[in-house]
């Protein structure tokens, strides 16, 4: 009797340590910061990301950060009481597709409030940071390299196209593409993997066709049988404008006739699976009804039967 109940005490306590192991490593907790592009500069593109079953966030770009987290405490998303703790203690690391002002803004304005951390991106990304926004004579240099006196608070860190990396202080890994903003300009999208669950996020991009570059192509052969596969959980990507805007007045944007054009590709590599993941329309930019005119012009274009959502600053995601 007594051999029974510690076999079956053991069998309990496995199945039970087995449910947390398979809570904690799949799927994705997304917190968006800001989900505009332009001029709103207190909701400009910053997503937190962790997974699934921790409190380790990354943070995908950094337009915005200190409102989007206001809005996440007054949610009720974190414990903490003030925007600055979440920052200082939850983000563990930031990524920044390019350099643009809208894509850093929050990250440059709260570092005299925020911890130690590593900030990732390409070269030419952390060239712009060093040399034209953490300077003595811009802000301060918050940076690990530069202008003198170094203050080393962020540690930059230079990324490789394809090369997956692990993220310390998190469970989170992440692999960098390149993007074509404006070609020859470059943006990334990051590829962030849990065990064996992905989501993807793009930064500012054309589209392949009016940017006369393959930069997409390249990258939806690499996620397509994720897509297959159903471990790709999400695809955030930005449509700045609407149909009414002309091609060479997009200056490395997309807009929803361009982003179903490159759906239908996407979804062609990945044999028709790509109706099974929710896709996040990012970066739209102010006008009178830039927002009500995408979303209409999406719809109508929809032809492929997508799962089509939009991100609401500081409103929590769930991703399984």
């Amino acid at each position: 009797m007594k051999l029974h109940f510690i076999i079956l005490s053991s069998i309990l306590l496995l199945k039970g340590i087995d449910a947390k192991a398979q809570t904690a490593s799949t799927g994705f907790t997304i917190i968006p910061l800001g989900v505009k592009g332009g001029l709103e500069e207190a909701n400009l593109s910053s997503y937190m990301v962790a997974a699934k079953g921790s409190s380790n966030y990354i943070c995908l770009d950094a337009g915005t950060i200190n409102t989007g987290l206001q809005k996440a405490v007054a949610n009720k998303l974190f414990t903490e009481s003030s925007a600055e703790e979440v920052q200082k203690s939850k983000i563990k690391a930031y990524f920044i597709s390019h350099a643009h002002l809208d894509h850093v803004a929050g990250l440059i304005l709260n570092s005299p409030n925020d911890s130690p951390k590593n900030i990732y991106g390409f070269s030419s990304v952390i060239e712009i940071m060093k040399n034209n926004y953490f300077t003595a004579k811009s802000w301060a240099n918050f940076g690990s390299e530069g202008d003198k006196p170094i203050l080393n608070k962020y540690t930059y860190n230079y990324l490789s196209p394809g090369i997956e990396i692990e993220i310390p202080s998190t469970e989170l890994k992440v692999t960098p593409y390149i993007l074509s903003h404006v070609n020859p300009y470059q943006s990334s999208a990051f590829l962030v993997r849990n065990n064996n669950n992905y989501l993807l996020y793009l930064g500012d991009t054309g589209a392949d066709e009016v940017e006369k570059s393959n930069q997409l192509a390249l990258l939806w052969k690499a996620v397509a049988d994720k897509v297959i596969t159903h471990s790709l959980k999400a695809i955030f990507i930005e449509v700045s404008f609407d149909n009414a805007m002309p091609d060479k007045a997009l200056y490395g944007h997309l807009t929803p006739r361009l982003l179903m054009q490159e759906m239908k590709v996407l979804n062609k590599l990945s044999n028709g699976h790509l109706s099974t993941v929710p896709i996040y329309i990012t970066h739209i930019k102010p006008c009178s009804s830039c927002e009500s005119s995408i979303k209409k012009d999406i719809a109508l274009s929809n032809t492929e039967g997508l799962i089509i959502k939009y991100a609401e600053q500081g409103k929590l995601i769930d991703l399984y």
